[in-house]
This record gives C-alpha cells, sequence and structure tokens, in this order.
C-alpha cells in the first residue's frame, strides 16, 4: 500500500513520526504475520522540498504536490496549531492553499484520503467532507463548525469512516488513525503492532476531552453552559434555565443546535459526565454520592449515562 503524507511548514512533528513509525513496524512484521499482505510503502509530498515541524523536526519531500495520482491513501496530518485562529492563518497561507489545490485533484474513487486533528481542517477546506460525519480536534469544534458548516463532528469517537475518507481527533488520535489504516488491511496485523508497540485500544475521544463549550463564541451557549455548570446538582429543564439567563426555550434550543451540533440536554449529559469523571478521578467519593453531586437519585442512572455517552472508563471500574 503506497501512502503519502502531504505536510506543510510547522507541521506537528511526533504525529507524523508515530504514524511512520507504525506503518514501519508493520513493514517488518508483515512476511512473518501474512507475507500475502502487499508491502507498505511511505512517501512524503510538500508544497517545497524541505519543511521543518513546529518543533523543529525536519522533513525532505520525496514527492511534489503534484505527484498524488498513484497513492493508495493521502494522508493530512495535524498543522502544529492549537487555537482556532493560529489553525485558519495556517489554511490560508500560501502553502496550505497549495495543499487544498493539490487534495481536490486527487480522485477520491482511487486514492483514500485521511486526517487527524488540525488536518482534517485542510480536507474540509477542500470541500470533500461536505455532507459527511468526521472527527477533530474537541478543543476546535466551534470553529470547525463555523468554517464548515456542511460538514457533521462525531465529536466522541477517536476515529471516524465516512466514505472514502478517515479522519481522528486530537493530536495523538494518529495513532489511533494509523492503527485504523492497518485494521483495513489485517486486522492480525494491526493486533500485532498494538501489542509490540504497547498501544492500549481508545475508541472514545470524549474520556480524554473537557466539554469546555466557553470556546464557542455564542453568548446564549456561553451563558447557558455557565448556569448549568453551577448548578448539575438541580433537575434539569431546559425552559427554567433559559428564564434564568434571559431568554426563551426555543432560543436556547436553536443556539446550541446551530453552534454544537447538541440539544440543550445533550450539553447538560456531557458537562456531569465530565464532572463525575474528575470526581472520580480525583475524591473518594462513592459512586452513589458522585451521582447525586451531578443530578441523578442513583449511581445505576449515571452508568447507563456514561455507558451511552462515552463506553471507556465507567464500565472497567468495580464499583
Amino acid at each position: 500500500m503506497r501512502t503519502g503524507f502531504v505536510v506543510q511548514e510547522g507541521f506537528f512533528g511526533s504525529a507524523v513520526a508515530s504514524m511512520l513509525d507504525i506503518l514501519v513496524v508493520a513493514e517488518a512484521v508483515r512476511p512473518e504475520i501474512d507475507p500475502s499482505i502487499p508491502p507498505f510503502e511511505v512517501v512524503v509530498a510538500a508544497p517545497q522540498p524541505q519543511v521543518t515541524s513546529s518543533s523543529g523536526m525536519t522533513m525532505i519531500a520525496t514527492r511534489s504536490l503534484d505527484e498524488l495520482d498513484d497513492l493508495d491513501l493521502i494522508v493530512l496530518p495535524a498543522l502544529g496549531t492549537i487555537t482556532g485562529p493560529a489553525t485558519e492563518a495556517a489554511l490560508d497561507t500560501e502553502s496550505g492553499q497549495d495543499i487544498v489545490r493539490a487534495i481536490r485533484r486527487v480522485d477520491a474513487t482511487r486514492s483514500r484520503l485521511a486526517a487527524a486533528c488540525t488536518g482534517v481542517f485542510l480536507l474540509a477546506e477542500t470541500g470533500m467532507l461536505d455532507g459527511r460525519m468526521v472527527a477533530t480536534s474537541w478543543f476546535l469544534t466551534a470553529t470547525f463548525r463555523s468554517r464548515y458548516p456542511e460538514v457533521s463532528i462525531d465529536p466522541e469517537r477517536m476515529v471516524v469512516a465516512d466514505g472514502p475518507t478517515l479522519t481522528a481527533g486530537a493530536a495523538f488520535a494518529h495513532i489511533d488513525l494509523a492503527l485504523a489504516i492497518l485494521c483495513d488491511v489485517s486486522p492480525q496485523l494491526t493486533d500485532h503492532v498494538r501489542r509490540l508497540l504497547l498501544i492500549d485500544e481508545r475508541p472514545w475521544q470524549s474520556a480524554y476531552a473537557s466539554y469546555d463549550l466557553r470556546h464557542n463564541h455564542d453568548a446564549i451557549v456561553t451563558a447557558f453552559e455557565a448556569y448549568v455548570r453551577e448548578h448539575l446538582d438541580e433537575p434539569f429543564d431546559t425552559a427554567h434555565v433559559a428564564r434564568q439567563i434571559g431568554t426563551n426555550r426555543r432560543t436556547v434550543e436553536r443556539h446550541t443546535r446551530q453552534t454544537l451540533d447538541l440539544s440543550p440536554l445533550e450539553i447538560v449529559q456531557r458537562l456531569r459526565v465530565e464532572r463525575a469523571d474528575y470526581l472520580r478521578r480525583n475524591t473518594n467519593l462513592t459512586t452513589e454520592d458522585i451521582a447525586r453531586r451531578v443530578g441523578y437519585t442513583n449511581a445505576e442512572t449515571l452508568r447507563a449515562l456514561r455507558r451511552r455517552v462515552a463506553p471507556r472508563w465507567w464500565d472497567r471500574r468495580v464499583m
């Protein structure tokens, strides 16, 4: 499988390095696990002959942006940015737009497209994600939704496959993206590589994300979140919260849906799970006590919510 990494100046170095290492290990053990699997070949394409990561790692391009046609898979790694404005600035550079134009020329029926973290912004910039579901950096979802309203975000999963596209969450989700790529080729090989490199299974981004919605720049959603955080132990009613922040239920529902693609209740549920997770890790409270602190009368209701929102630590812990 011929895989091309398309990078620009300032890319997130460890993201690319981690994926390369996983593919190199997969190629090393491929003959032992299943010699019928085609060899893994990796190339690097960039707008210029040499690019340097945000941490100073230098990569030499072996391809130009005009030489992507024969690739089975094209990967757009993270841009090396952390904030929304910095990410959008990187997209709008000459090299960023050169990459966007190059990807638009790719035949998606011939080459699969993959991206992770802020690299998903590059892929979305091409328009090829319109109408599709993606994963991206959880802390940049508001910026992403604002710039690409035609693209849907799954805020929970680490990796999302939709048609010819494969996308992953924040920076070190590149590891999960590499494993997902391998799994399409051979689950047996993937399992062997995972065990060799001691990589745990991490299907849910939300186990790591803080649902801090205050970066969404919507005054009503910000006020809604602030009020809910202060009253998580109380029964929730959208109309009541709307009155407390000086608006009405329909306005709150419209703004949360437009800004975050979530209902008010879904936001409250995520905030309750976040608070419960924090209390579990940082206090000696029982599960029953934690449930009451986040607005539930018993632990089983909280367990059920945690399994539905992101079934990770709650199911694995003995209660």
